[in-house]
């Protein structure tokens, strides 16, 4: 685990070699078996692999624009009424989508919608609502852009390890592990 997380890098460039079903389909079943708050599982998936679409989704807000090269995206929407930490749940699939997609030789970049601005008058939530039909009942979290990577980067070392921001039993009692 700790060599996939050394190794994972947010991956904004990425091939035109499409993500074949297989793959896909372990990227959805490590999805659904996220953890979730009491097992309530409010998380839904939506897979975009349609070129136009994730043009569209690529204007969603600013910094999305890896979207249009990437295979496909991974919509996680959450239903906030079965259960009050849907943002948490949510954002707990995404961690393992990106740590999957590392697995599988895929690169991924998340993209905060939750919260975002496509313009000054609509959110990138409601934007994106609207591209992909996605009911009122459900709230967008994020997308998560995936594609072979086109680009490479370091992976993390140990210097990159900030162990000053952690303490031990009570905070401002410094952690000398």
């Amino acid at each position: 685990m700790l060599d996939l997380l050394y190794k994972r890098r947010s991956i904004r460039k990425y091939t035109a070699t499409k993500i074949n079903p297989g793959t896909v389909q372990i990227l959805l079943k490590a999805a659904l078996l996220s953890p979730s708050s009491h097992g309530l599982k409010p998380c839904r998936f939506l897979v975009v692999d349609d070129p136009e679409i994730l043009s569209l989704l690529s204007s969603s807000k600013k910094g999305a624009g890896h979207l249009k090269s990437a295979a496909l995206a991974m919509v996680i929407l959450a239903d906030p009424g079965v259960s009050d930490v849907w943002v948490e749940d949510a954002s707990i699939a995404g961690t393992i989508l990106h740590l999957t997609a590392e697995s599988l030789g895929l690169g991924s970049c998340w993209i905060q919608i939750r919260n975002r601005q496509h313009t000054e008058n609509e959110t990138a939530e409601e934007y994106v609502r609207k591209i992909l039909a996605i009911p009122e009942t459900l709230n967008v979290a994020s997308i998560m852009a995936l594609g072979y990577p086109a680009e490479s980067k370091s992976p993390y070392s140990e210097k990159d390890l900030d162990f000053a921001k952690v303490d031990i039993n009570k905070y401002g009692t410094k952690f000398n592990g």
